[in-house]
């Protein structure tokens, strides 16, 4: 095998510019679609059509008709059972965050994942709360029935307690965010997600993570906390804590510091022998049977004041219909929280499917979400997402379907019908414990910051400036800054492109920047500039000034200094102080007599610039002859970058710099066409496919010319060069 040093190819073809290529290479045509032909194309129905959009609508016909219950089934069911049981415990926990009783957190691990066992496309995420969610429901549940002080003036709060009021607020945001979501689905912008970098959410997560932390504080010491909502709530929330710091309670705080201790203990032996365990040990369970267990002995709630998990009603409560009112009053707050459970749920879902092969779909992930949290919303549910911790969980123990996720909901079901009562003695600082346990992998994000400083900090940037202003501003407000940074660091890339001056490596047709390279040849005369970006409004002024400092001069400046010494020199031809005499040359022996003073335009000669000029006359020399321009980067090109271009090239044109642009696509070409970007000057020849092209294009001009044109010098006290085919001509002064 050779090495790649030693690799050749040799490719012999013709010289092309665009219009040769396109006179050679007929091109295919394409009749292109009107508005009108996708409209009847979307709106006709076929049996084929019908057949696939069912299975699109509901992907559990397409897992169905594979399902092997003999290789299968068992996996699922371990997975159901270890996934059910994580999911009541963190439904426990979660809802603390969300501000409201803690067994409406188990609605939310059982309504929506009935839905989503019908309507997701994922095999192996974990339907149900998540403590972002549910600390963003909670922010608006305590800004509209805050702990001390009076509610919001809602009519629909009339004759209800606070615990209802927090409840209707609840499942009133949950059923708009799937409205959301369900809106979104059904209009097909799943793509929306992709404008939530990874940057962005990692940020936005490690911000949501220690507005958690904190959040749980209350829980783990024992204290009574009211809750802040807005910015700098956090601010607020810690001054309570630290003011009332004497009051811990020690036996929340040692039951917090054992439960976390010991959980993180057991979830890294988890970890380092995950290959060697059959399923993971599952300490959070464990943990909270022990706890329930000493906490119901030595009954700390009464003895030792230890807030407990209390009453779990065993049945379900009857829906409600949400409040149109609250819809008005939460609808800011329901976007960022639709976008954000369904991107966190998007980015798990697409890990997973990757890893086992099949295809997710955006769009009927949203209508899944969207119709789970409508339906949950409709029980009282909590918003659902996915939660990390549990969906590695359901994946790790075998889990090869949903069916998996069905029998989680079955165990949560058992528990709220059947067992609830066991857990009534549960310390809720216990909960508080395992909530923050399990914040470990959002909070060690923050170790990416100095790689992203190292290696993009455009996107350092977005990742501190989101988690800082997600911290201390709110997680609905930072999700809009970190969206304003990401946008503008968008617009910086596309507007401040890296350009530069390419050069040809010696012996290739490969053409490099200038700077990078040792071995380089820069052909004399000629200029190869390159944009890496799209040309549009809001670059093309850079575009402009980065060029003119790469050809060294302003084009529109030379030109108007040359008008100036013509003028200047026709005045002076015109009062005598200078004569115009003709030469006769070894060649030629007829002559036009150019003693006459005549107009600029109609003067038979052209002046060298390039040579020193008679009476003072100062123009600065232009010390190129032709200018490359490299659009293999252009993408698009809008009006205002049009004309921009088309005036930069004319400058060019103007002081006699031939311009040509090689790469281009051709749909550029096609648009340059209908916007008459062509005229007399700016002519389709100037077009070429590869930078090599215009190189050798210009190597064989030059010497097709170099016997046509003759260079000579004029003697005069300050000499002025004109330059005509076959003739030679004297101007001194008189």
């Amino acid at each position: 095998m050779l090495r790649p040093s030693t690799q050749r190819y040799s490719v012999t073809r013709p010289l092309y510019s665009e219009d040769t290529f396109e006179d050679e290479h007929a091109k295919v045509y394409r009749k292109h679609k009107r508005l009108l032909d996708h409209f009847i194309q979307y709106f006709t129905c076929t049996s084929e059509r019908a057949k696939n959009a069912a299975v699109s609508l509901l992907p559990i016909i397409g897992w169905m008709k594979i399902y092997s219950i003999k290789d299968w089934l068992l996996n699922d069911i371990v997975s159901g059972v270890s996934t059910g049981l994580v999911a009541v415990l963190q439904g426990l926990a979660f809802s603390l965050l969300a501000s409201i009783s803690t067994w409406y957190g188990l609605y939310a691990a059982f309504f929506p994942v009935i839905m989503y066992f019908f309507l997701g496309t994922s095999r192996h995420i974990s339907v149900g709360s998540f403590p972002i969610l549910s600390l963003m429901v909670g922010a608006v549940v305590t800004r509209l029935v805050p702990d001390e002080g009076p509610p919001a003036n809602i009519t629909a709060f009339e004759g209800l307690t606070k615990d209802e009021q927090r409840i209707l607020v609840s499942a009133s945001l949950t059923f708009l965010v799937g409205l959301f979501q369900l809106g979104m689905g059904l209009l097909q912008v799943g793509f929306i997600v992709m404008y939530l970098s990874d940057t962005l959410i990692s940020g936005f997560t490690t911000a949501a993570a220690v507005h958690i932390l904190v959040s749980q504080l209350k829980f783990v010491l024992g204290l009574t906390v009211p809750g802040f909502s807005g910015p700098l709530s956090i601010i607020y929330t810690l001054e309570s804590v630290f003011t009332q710091i004497t009051s811990t309670n020690i036996h929340d705080l040692v039951t917090s510091i054992v439960v976390m201790v010991t959980v993180l203990g057991v979830k890294e032996i988890n970890d380092r022998f995950k290959s060697k365990l059959p399923v993971p040990i599952p300490i959070e369970v464990i943990m909270t049977v022990i706890a329930c267990g000493v906490s119901y002995a030595f009954n700390f709630s009464e003895n030792h004041g230890v807030d407990v998990v209390g009453k779990i009603p065993n049945t379900f409560e009857s829906p409600i219909a949400p409040s149109l009112q609250l819809f008005q009053m939460t609808a800011v707050e329901a976007f960022p929280i639709a976008i954000v459970g369904f991107a966190v749920a998007f980015a798990v879902a697409k890990v997973y499917s990757v890893k086992h092969d099949y295809i997710i779909d955006g769009n009927q992930e949203l209508i899944a979400f969207g119709a789970s949290n409508i339906f949950g919303g409709a029980f009282k549910s909590l918003a659902a997402s996915t939660a990390l911790s549990r969906s590695a969980v359901q994946e790790s123990t075998g889990g090869k379907t949903q069916i998996a996720g069905l029998l989680s909901a079955i165990i949560v079901l058992v528990v709220i019908l059947g067992i609830g009562f066991l857990l009534e003695p549960l310390p809720k600082s216990l909960l508080g414990a395992v909530v923050i346990v399990n914040l470990k992998g959002m909070l060690m994000q923050v170790v990416t910051v100095p790689y992203l400083w190292k290696k993009d900090r455009p996107d350092c940037i977005v990742w501190v400036g989101t988690c800082l202003a997600a911290i201390f501003l709110g997680l609905d407000l930072g999700l809009a800054v970190g969206l304003g940074l990401e946008l503008l660091t968008v617009v910086f890339r596309a507007q401040f492109p890296r350009c530069c001056v390419l050069a040809n490596i010696s012996g290739t047709d490969i053409y490099r920047d200038r700077k990078d390279y040792v071995n380089i040849y820069e052909p004399e005369g000629v200029k190869i500039f390159r944009i890496p970006s799209p040309i549009f409004f809001a670059n093309i002024d850079f575009f402009r000034d980065k060029l003119k400092d790469a050809v060294g001069f302003n084009p529109l400046r030379i030109l108007r200094k040359r008008n100036k010494a013509v003028k200047k020199i026709k005045k002076m031809i015109k009062k005598g102080e200078l004569t115009l005499t003709s030469v006769q040359s070894e060649e030629e022996s007829n002559m036009e007599d150019l003693d006459k003073p005549t107009d600029y335009s109609d003067l038979p000669i052209q002046v060298n610039w390039n040579t020193e000029l008679p009476a003072n006359i100062r123009v600065p020399p232009v010390n190129i002859h032709s200018l490359i321009l490299d659009f293999s980067a252009v993408s698009f090109l809008d009006i205002s970058a049009l004309k921009g271009l088309k005036a930069a090239l004319k400058e060019f044109l103007r002081v006699n710099v031939d311009v040509y642009i090689v790469g281009c696509d051709p749909y550029i070409i096609e648009k340059l066409r209908n916007c008459k970007f062509f005229d007399d000057e700016i002519k389709t020849s100037i077009f070429f496919l590869t930078i090599h092209d215009a190189i050798d294009k210009l190597a064989n001009l030059e010497s097709k010319q170099c016997d046509k044109i003759e260079s000579f010098t004029i003697h005069t006290e300050l000499c002025l060069i004109w330059t005509i085919p076959h003739k030679k001509v004297n101007l001194h002064k008189a």
